[in-house]
């Protein structure tokens, strides 16, 4: 089978029938060019383009590690391990982050995966630890690189760079164009995709909403008028962001907190939660603003404004992806006042006071057995089917992890199903199952 059309072959594995624009170009790209940066936003397909660039050049008869990606985040890790998975491709790959288990990753290391994917500060550990060989590493990949320079991940490059010594391949993607590169990458004369422009052609409407005399009671009537539309409150600081969750919910509000000074499995729950429907709203700070692949998002709430507009710029960019529409609104009223930076709205929304509860449709259950206990979403399926008595418009999303599993289960569903289901076995094994925290 030629190149090409294994690469066909995995897009369709993953449930796509052709390449997009920015893929295609990528693929053509490093065929001719060692060093190439793709400019895209999340949600553009360039998780694709870089990973169908990587197995465009892996050497299948080969035992060394091939690639390394390097994401500046556990989560953006995960998602490009999950986007990998879905290709089907047969290679091994290992990911590596801070929370994990350092001898589950050295064990997977042991004997060389095709691909690595790992944050800068963990893959440092394990060439420290010299748990990670890179001498015959031909790829380098770093996925929103200026988010890792942001987040202050130089030196861990730097080292990185020194360990990978020459890589026959370089490629960069990111959502911010840079006017200057570090040295320590060694990009010369580099073959630069921009879809910047494409993406910026999005249809976002800014609306300014009355704070009122209460701001939260204002928001809270705003996502109600929503309904089950998933929408981002963005805050500015973590303590910001919890209050602002808990406040929701005594207005009726069932929503999400999310930020980096949560625990590793609290902040995946708060994930899988948002993106299951338990919860259609996930109040943040600009953690969110980046590396999140959540499509459907159709309603960016700015209860505080950023201090840069390209910041804010990227908090919008939460929604109106893959050629949707998208709505962002501000507050404006009761010494709300506009960084300089946004322009005034022109278009207005008015909110309709209501003290009904929002419910989510979905709630999330808790498995305490995951991929390491040989468990897969078809035994789950299998398992609330039979056991539980569920049809299949009443199970919904399933996230199985290395250690436990999260379903979606309609809400009207779960306690009848957590009823019938507690003392039961799955593939001979006694779980935990619970309503998730």
């Amino acid at each position: 089978m030629s190149d090409q059309k294994k690469l066909i072959q995995y897009l369709r594995n993953a449930g796509h029938e052709s390449f997009m624009d920015i893929q295609q170009k990528s693929i053509e790209g490093i065929q001719s060019h060692n060093n190439q940066i793709v400019y895209s936003k999340t949600g553009s397909g360039k998780t694709l383009a870089f990973l169908f660039s990587v197995l465009s050049k892996i050497d299948p008869s080969s035992n060394d590690l091939q690639a390394l990606i390097l994401a500046p985040s556990r989560e953006l890790v995960l998602q490009i391990e999950d986007v990998f998975r879905s290709l089907k491709t047969g290679y091994k790959v290992t990911v590596c982050y801070g929370g994990h288990s350092v001898k589950t990753e050295a064990d997977s290391l042991s004997q060389a995966p095709s691909v690595v994917i790992g944050t800068p500060g963990r893959v440092c550990d394990h060439i420290e630890r010299e748990n990670l060989i890179l001498s015959n590493c031909s790829f380098l990949v770093i996925d929103e690189f200026d988010k890792c320079l942001e987040l202050g991940f130089s030196d861990e490059m730097r080292f990185i760079c020194s360990a990978i010594s020459r890589p026959k391949y370089r490629m960069l993607a990111s959502a911010t164009k840079m006017d200057e590169l570090p040295s320590y990458l060694n990009f010369q004369n580099p073959h630069v995709i921009d879809a910047i422009v494409e993406d910026e052609e999005i249809n976002i409407t800014e609306y300014g909403v009355e704070a009122g005399e209460d701001i939260l009671l204002t928001m809270s009537d705003l996502i109600k008028s929503f309904g089950d539309e998933k929408s981002i409150v963005f805050c500015n600081y973590r303590e910001v962001s919890e209050d602002v969750s808990y406040q929701l919910k005594d207005l009726g509000v069932h929503s999400v907190y999310y930020h980096g000074g949560l625990e590793q499995d609290e902040r995946e729950r708060a994930l899988i939660k948002f993106r299951n429907g338990s919860s259609n709203v996930l109040v943040c700070t600009d953690l969110g603003a980046r590396g999140l692949d959540i499509p459907e998002i159709n309603h960016i709430i700015h209860y505080q404004y950023p201090g840069s507009e390209q910041a804010f710029v990227h908090r919008k960019g939460r929604t109106a992806r893959m050629a949707s529409d998208g709505n962002s609104y501000l507050f404006i009223g009761n010494n709300q006042q506009l960084p300089e930076y946004i322009e005034s709205p022109t278009s207005f929304y008015t909110p309709t006071p209501t003290n009904q509860e929002l419910i989510p449709a979905w709630q999330t259950l808790y498995f305490s057995g995951g991929k390491k206990d040989k468990i897969n979403k078809i035994d789950i399926v299998g398992f609330l089917s039979k056991k539980g008595g569920l049809k299949q418009n009443e199970i919904g999303l399933i996230t199985v992890q290395d250690r436990s599993t999260y379903v979606a289960i309609k809400s009207n569903k779960i306690k009848h199903t957590l009823s019938k289901i507690k003392n039961e076995k799955i593939k001979g094994k006694k779980l935990k199952i619970a309503v998730s925290k």
